[in-house]
């Protein structure tokens, strides 16, 4: 059995090599490399990593395809594009749910049914309700037949109170049932409102539980303002649509149904008049719901769009600023919004066009009834209050079918609503937030192995930016990570707090493997992590702090703050720690916001600890000061530091040069120095700048 792969190569340019890595048991494959004017096959086996080269002068390669062969294949994705010399990792795939399948979206009813569980006895009282009003408006033409008729039936020449005294019992009742039909209105409409409001939470609730479980690298590939949209509009829509159903949709079926069975009472003849047109009807309206459901789905993902356009616009407001670019972000957010108008207009057209269309259908029913009816009263087949009766029964059926109408626009916007929010809701984590081994605090050292560690990012899968990383953090000991950009060292910290799990290779803490280890504890209670721009929320500076611990005194959090060097300036602030530092903390300077995020990190009170370039972006006094507070911070705990200030990490313990994904050098900043190597050289060009 044969499985392709296809690598795609950047056309126009001659690539000297390409070496190929091949993780997992792949033993036997060959390679196919197209060219644009020809083809020359290569074949590998029997190994797992392969270099091949290519010198045909003058022709680009635009592909590359391998064939594997064995008894247990595979599925391999590799979908990079290649220029000069790189290297392609061909790796399993993740068998996860392909988001981008959006005409894969299904309606989720079992799930549904779970959320209105809770609510079951308001919801079935808000049933119950609305059938019992439909019920009364099918009465009420009937008797309102019944007072016609004794109206025909009176006489000139009475006096008043004689024929007060005949319409006395018909008009009692038809008045009782005006007054059950409106309280009974009110009763379903108000726990319909109740119902839906709380199946709402519970819809929001389980999507932003669910989102705050996936993977970092879901988050790699979703934009914000997408994940917003489907926890407010679509939960919106979605509960509009569901009360509109109940409330009308419900009690416009009880309706059709209780006077069709009252026409067929009152006259059979102009009953079968009817009933012959509405099959063809049903089956019009079926069709253009199909299309409808379609333009619906596509009008929602537009607005999407555009929604995620103008939350990456205001989330990076200052960028803008700092650019001059409001114009060129107004004129994405008007072209999204063009593009959403047109597709939201098309689908109100077709709304419209079906309604219109079902009201000249309905119309001309009822006017095809009055013709006929006239005849049957001429005839003495029907009274004139049965004449009444069945026109008014007709016209309740005509409302009804409106409503219905108007209801399949509502309908198919829930649904790829509810479907577009329960996509999500239903998405599994292949890292679960909270399962796994906790050790204990008490003695956890702190020691991290690498051993044969592969990885690349999900989103760009032909791109190792790992390879066979073996590294050793002793305890207590500080370990810095140096290198140029892009050689992996932000990725090493991501390992390590587990945002995601490598190809290849293990990661051991204590000698216990992360993957048995509860990731929640992991960076819950072990690890502390700062990085060069640390995010805070737009609440006070106290609760800022306490996310380090929840359950912090205010004692503590004052504690922590001083030991941060920050407790000065923050009692500078007009109201001191209840200070509201703005959205991601824009109020505040970066030296300040760091000492906050310290002060947050002291109160967690990790056993490791990871700075990510925590200092490379602040002045020399606002270094200062935050190293100091970082000295304190790292005293008994195992530090790994990121940097590429390197007179920052001169006193490490341990510094480890990386490039290109590998280790280059490993040693103390002396013995580095002595080697004249990459550290060097590194350190003799900041020291030039």
């Amino acid at each position: 059995m044969l499985i392709l792969y296809r690598a795609l190569f950047t056309a126009g340019r001659t690539i000297p090599h390409v070496t190929v890595n091949v993780c997992g048991s792949l033993k036997s494959f060959s390679f196919q490399v197209a060219f644009s004017h020809l083809k020359v096959a290569q074949r590998a086996s029997k190994g797992a990593v392969k270099r091949l080269k290519w010198h045909v002068l003058g022709v680009a390669p635009i592909g590359l395809t391998v064939y594997h062969h064995g008894s247990t294949p595979k599925v391999v994705q590799c979908k990079a594009k290649v220029s000069s010399s790189q290297q392609l990792l061909l790796r399993p795939a993740h068998r996860r749910k392909d988001l981008s399948k959006k005409d894969a979206l299904h309606f989720n009813w079992t799930r549904v049914l779970k959320l209105m569980l809770p609510d079951l006895l308001l919801l079935a009282g808000a049933i119950v309700s609305a059938v019992a009003a439909a019920v009364i408006n099918i009465r009420i033409p009937l008797l309102l037949g019944g007072l016609i008729n004794v109206v025909a039936q009176l006489e000139t020449g009475h006096e008043v109170q004689h024929y007060l005294n005949e319409l006395r019992e018909p008009v009692i009742k038809l008045a009782s049932h005006y007054i059950a039909q409106g309280l009974l209105t009110f009763v379903y409409i108000s726990l319909l409102f109740s119902v839906g409001e709380r199946v709402a939470v519970r819809m929001r609730t389980d999507l932003f539980q669910s989102l705050m479980q996936q993977d970092i690298s879901f988050f790699d590939v979703s934009k914000t303002g997408e994940l917003v949209n489907r926890l407010t509009t679509d939960v919106q829509e979605f509960k509009s649509s569901f009360k509109q159903c109940i409330s009308q949709g419900l009690r416009s079926v009880t309706q059709i149904v209780g006077c069709v069975v009252s026409l067929f009472v009152i006259s059979p003849q102009m009953t079968v008049v009817v009933s012959v047109c509405l099959p063809g009807m049903i089956f019009v309206g079926s069709m253009i719901g199909v299309v409808l459901r379609k333009w619906s789905r596509e009008a929602q993902e537009q607005v999407e769009k555009s929604t995620a356009c103008a939350d990456e616009a205001i989330a990076n407001v200052r960028t803008v600023r700092a650019f001059a670019m409001e114009d060129r972000e107004l004129d994405l957010f008007k072209h999204e919004l063009e593009l959403s108008c047109v597709k939201n207009e098309k689908f109100g057209y077709g709304i419209a066009a079906f309604q219109g269309v079902t009201n000249i259908a309905i119309n001309s029913i009822v006017l095809g009834v009055v013709s006929y009816g006239g005849v049957l009263l001429a005839t003495n087949q029907v009274s004139p209050g049965d004449l009444m009766s069945f026109l008014v029964s007709t016209q309740t059926i005509q409302r009804s079918l409106g409503n219905v109408s108007v209801l399949l626009g509502q309908i198919v916007k829930g649904v790829s609503a509810g479907a577009r929010v329960f996509e999500y809701t239903d998405l599994t984590p292949q890292i679960p937030p909270c399962v796994g081994e906790k050790l204990p605090l008490s003695h956890l050292r702190g020691e991290i192995n690498f051993k044969g560690v592969t990885f690349c990012y999900p989103n760009r899968s032909g791109q190792v930016v790992l390879k066979d990383f073996n590294l050793n953090v002793l305890p207590g000991k500080v370990t810095a990570l140096c290198g140029p950009s892009g050689a992996g060292k932000s990725t090493v910290a991501a390992l390590l707090e587990r945002f995601y799990d490598p190809q290849q290779g293990g990661i051991l803490l204590d000698g216990h493997p992360l993957e048995d280890l509860d990731p929640s504890w992991l960076r819950g209670q072990a690890i502390g992590y700062i990085n060069q721009e640390p995010v805070l929320f737009a609440t006070t500076v106290m609760e800022n702090i306490r996310y380090g611990n929840p359950s912090a005194s205010e004692q503590q959090v004052y504690e922590a703050a001083a030991r941060a060097n920050a407790d000065s300036f923050i009692r500078n602030f007009p109201d001191g720690y209840n200070t509201v530092v703005g959205e991601r903390g824009h109020s505040v300077s970066g030296g300040q916001k760091q000492r906050i995020a310290i002060a947050r990190a002291l109160l967690k009170d990790p056993k490791i600890l990871i700075l990510d370039e925590a200092t490379s972006a602040l002045d020399a006094e606002s270094e200062r000061l935050v190293q100091q507070a970082l000295d304190i911070l790292q005293e008994g705990r195992t530090v790994l530091v990121i940097a590429h200030r390197l007179s920052t990490i001169q006193n490490a313990d341990s510094i480890v040069v990386l490039s290109d994904g590998a280790i280059k050098e490993i040693g103390a900043h002396s013995e580095l120095m002595k080697k004249k190597g990459l550290y060097a050289e590194l350190v003799r060009r900041q020291t030039m700048d």
